[in-house]
């Protein structure tokens, strides 16, 4: 990818909420989502389609594809446009970069202020106050990985205070495979989950999960897939990369630390990963692509996870923020407090480095198949990206302006994520939001 007119800071689009200088969807950013018109009398139930955000509204692609793409949006983008009109954006993923570039490039200059193609779009516009989401894609595998090293030092020290990192945490990138059918978009609220508990006096018992916990990660969709016994070279992996979107892998500690040795977490991580509708395209990323850099006392990476691009421009500065909203808040009408504000950058493995690493054994990824980043904690305490960490284990309760305190989650409590990319030159760009509220335990 390179900078382009799409990324043009002084560009303004005739959806005049695009201009604001604040909405996370200007026209330098054009994500996608897919979604349909809160059911109501007059609209019954609607069918999922494929949209763009521009400011306040939702583009409708399978309103633009009805009026004829070539007459719009040109005869060469017609393909891209009937896959963003879909129901599900998987065949959109699985095209190339240059047909993901050439629609972008379309829709930018469509809805650009005096564009001559607003008259027939007005009419494919929808408020986005009045749609819902859909998990955007048919997920075929989902992995977690590892990649903040300060997540995984400030956990490690509760842990194994006199070794908090493993020895293949800076020579691997470390993940586990997650489950996809429990894959939640924003909004969608989750029972707390059961699982066995074990106090070290006590057998283990069946019952809710008291240290319920969120996870801070960004969510990288894979676009065209590899063939099955090879692997996609660091070089050309973000070739392989649709776009991101923001991602909460909840956490189940206690479940968790009964059930993780020797292989890992299951029940304590398999009952709801939620994710922003939006997906944000590499491209629509480009200008805030920074250097990866790795302590020159660190092992370096192996050649299969190192090229010259990445080193110069593998990572995002994406910043993040944790915010909770108890149900005492919501009761009084109080917006949920920010807790935690950090940023993308900090990633110990770049999202090249994550794809290049999950097909090296000749793993086949597929359109639409979800990477999380694993928990992104930056290097002060206030960039935690968990509770887990803020209240290092549930030491040191995390106070609220309203008088409350948390060391894991509660039943009512929101906990909201949001995400954006903005500095000098560039065009602010945002994911919107992913939030979830958990909800009491069914009965054991």
């Amino acid at each position: 990818m390179a900078l382009n007119e799409t990324h043009d800071a002084g560009l303004q689009s005739w959806v005049a909420s695009a201009n604001t200088g604040k909405s996370d969807f200007p026209i330098q950013n054009l994500p996608f989502a897919v979604f349909r018109r809160k059911s109501n009398e007059q609209n019954g139930s609607e069918s999922f389609r494929g949209g763009v955000a521009i400011g306040d509204q939702v583009l409708d692609m399978a309103a633009v594809h009805q009026l004829g793409t070539a007459k719009v949006l040109g005869g060469d983008v017609q393909a891209q446009v009937e896959a963003a009109a879909a129901s599900q954006l998987n065949a959109l993923m699985a095209m190339s970069p240059a047909q993901w570039s050439a629609l972008r490039l379309a829709l930018s200059r469509a809805l650009r202020a005096g564009a001559a193609e607003e008259a027939a779009l007005k009419a494919c516009l929808v408020p986005q106050s009045e749609v819902e989401y859909t998990v955007p894609v048919q997920v075929g595998d989902y992995t977690d990985f590892y990649t903040s090293v300060h997540h995984a030092t400030n956990v490690g020290k509760l842990f194994r205070p006199t070794n908090p990192l493993m020895e293949n945490y800076k020579w691997v990138p470390i993940g586990y495979h997650g489950r996809a059918s429990s894959i939640r978009i924003s909004g969608v609220d989750f029972k707390r989950p059961n699982g066995q508990l074990k106090t070290p006096d006590a057998d283990p018992v069946l019952k809710p999960c008291n240290r319920l916990d969120y996870e801070l990660e960004m969510g990288i969709y894979a676009g065209a897939g590899n063939p099955w016994g090879d692997a996609i070279g660091i070089e050309d992996a973000e070739n392989h990369i649709f776009g991101l979107c923001l991602l909460n892998d909840w956490s189940a500690r206690d479940v968790q630390a009964w059930e993780y040795q020797p292989l890992g977490p299951f029940l304590s991580k398999n009952f709801a990963t939620s994710i922003s509708p939006w997906i944000v395209t590499l491209e629509a990323l480009e200008p805030y692509r920074t250097a990866f850099t790795r302590p020159a006392e660190d092992p370096q990476p192996l050649p299969y996870l190192s090229s010259a691009a990445n080193s110069q421009r593998g990572a995002l500065d994406v910043q993040l923020s944790v915010a909770i909203q108890t149900e005492k808040m919501r009761a009084a009408g109080q917006a949920a407090e920010q807790i935690t504000q950090t940023s993308y950058r900090h990633a110990y493995w770049t999202m090249a480095q994550l794809v290049a690493h999950h097909t090296v054994n000749g793993c086949d990824l597929q359109p639409g198949d979800l990477m999380g980043t694993g928990t992104l904690s930056g290097p002060t305490m206030a960039e935690a990206g968990a509770l887990l960490e803020i209240t290092e284990g549930g030491k040191k309760p995390l106070s609220l302006s309203n008088g409350e305190s948390r060391t894991f989650l509660l039943d009512g409590d929101a906990v909201v994520f949001t995400g954006w990319c903005e500095k000098p030159g560039a065009a602010r760009i945002g994911f919107g939001e992913c939030r979830a509220t958990v909800l009491p335990a069914r009965q054991a």
